[in-house]
């Protein structure tokens, strides 16, 4: 599991065989787990939450997307980086 950065406690990362899905990173506290906050990220470059599994409450999962927003290029370089692809498919 690729850790991307650190927000506070919470940490972003990638699951490593998930790559056959839209470009997406999980949110969680602690160490990474399968029912961490899935977040989709847009062409646009904006962010959506995908399920909030973590239970993180709104008004801090808002402050997470801004900060996940502002770091769109550099996931987006790790994205490829990472599962050695050209090309990134996104949600939307």
């Amino acid at each position: 599991m690729p850790s991307l950065f650190r927000i506070g406690e919470y940490l972003v990362y990638f699951w490593s065989n998930e790559n056959n899905e839209p470009i997406h990173v999980h949110i969680g506290k602690g160490k990474p787990n399968a029912n961490a906050t899935k977040v989709w990220l847009t062409a646009s470059g904006g962010c959506i939450v995908a399920n909030n599994g973590s239970r993180i409450h709104q008004k801090e999962l808002n402050e997470l997307l801004n900060i996940i927003a502002a770091q769109y290029f550099m996931i987006c370089a790790e994205w490829k980086n990472h599962f050695k692809e050209t090309e990134i498919r996104f949600y939307c």
